[in-house]
């Protein structure tokens, strides 16, 4: 009887564990997911990419600036983290400000079928091979200079303010030419 009694207690034991475990991982899921909707879109889905980045290149050339297209869009974590992250540090901001038209590319790998995108990528010299988000330097005249794969701008769950720093600074005009 009692060993009846330990086994009946020993799957209950199991089973409360078990729950909990679901519980804990069901509110980790909640959690990742709120906090990627509550990271600000910083990509336009309606604008077609070509003219944003023709935009971008008059205002580099009247400023004396490079431009930076950041690709991806509102569907990737990575993309939306980085806005985020130069937006809340000063010196990042200061920085891009100074020597950059920082524009955001949307593009939307499961969209093949559009023209304009798929003309975008070609522009910039095919960067999605390198994930997103992805920056390309471009000069004032839409030559690429450069092309950033931004898991080396990458430190744990989020990014690192001397390697983003470091990318932007030997990207400056004043670097280069």
């Amino acid at each position: 009887y009692r060993l009846t009694f330990m086994l009946i207690l020993q799957r209950k034991y199991h089973t409360m564990i078990k729950k909990i475990i679901t519980l804990l991982t069901l509110a980790l899921l909640t959690l990742s997911v709120s906090a990627q909707s509550n990271l600000k879109k910083v990509y336009d889905e309606t604008s077609n990419p070509n003219t944003m980045i023709d935009q971008a290149l008059a205002k580099a050339g009247k400023e004396g600036k490079f431009v930076v297209c950041q690709v991806g869009g509102n569907w990737c974590k990575w993309c939306l983290m980085f806005a985020d992250f130069v937006e809340k540090d000063a010196e990042i901001t200061q920085t891009i400000n100074d020597n950059f038209v920082l524009s955001h590319i949307n593009y939307n790998p499961k969209d093949k079928d559009n023209k304009e995108a798929q003309k975008m990528l070609q522009r910039l010299n095919k960067p999605q091979r390198f994930g997103f988000p992805v920056f390309v330097v471009l000069d004032s005249e839409g030559k690429v200079l450069h092309i950033q794969d931004s898991s080396f701008l990458e430190e744990g769950n989020g990014y690192d303010k001397a390697k983003v720093l470091r990318f932007f600074k030997n990207w400056t005009p004043k670097a280069v030419l």
